[in-house]
């Protein structure tokens, strides 16, 4: 059971797709209620671990993955990138918790006043790049925290 690279590139599109509302949310409704319902609740968690465990589930007991795939080597986590099914699943995880971080900054930003303007370059970074957009919003309250401090 194969989708062909047409199948593989569907779902590819179609992940990236559910993901962008929750983002729209974050960036353009920070504080609604819509936001809260669909993006700080379990549905993106849910919704994406469901296709990664059927991603799972279609390489270890389908045949969905690349020979010599494995977590214990490099060469073996390379392997898992050598199937379609591989990179469905690793960026199945990417998307969830790249939002999973952005919806965390946007709850820690409302909780601690920041100007959400200020916020949506750390937002935009989480989305495209993960790792430096949490890196941003940790530089920005710091920043904010040491103003604030010298300002008392």
């Amino acid at each position: 059971m194969d989708f062909g690279e047409t199948g593989w590139g569907q779902l590819y599109h179609l992940i990236n797709a559910l993901v962008i509302p929750g983002w729209a949310l974050l960036i353009f409704l920070p504080r609604s209620t819509v936001t809260a319902a669909v993006v700080h609740s379990m549905f993106y968690p849910a919704l994406f671990g469901m296709i990664y465990v059927a991603g799972l589930c279609a390489a270890i007991f389908f045949g969905q993955s690349a020979s010599g795939a494995g977590m214990s080597e490099i060469g073996g986590v390379m392997a898992l990138f050598d199937h379609p099914n591989g990179i469905i699943i690793g960026w199945t995880h990417y998307l969830v918790f790249d939002l999973f971080v952005g919806a965390w900054i946007g709850r820690d930003a409302i909780r601690h006043a920041i100007p959400h303007y200020l916020v949506i370059p750390c937002l935009m970074g989480a989305f495209i790049f993960g790792p430096v957009g949490l890196l941003l919003y940790l530089l920005l309250r710091l920043m904010l925290r040491k103003k604030l401090l010298l300002q008392e």
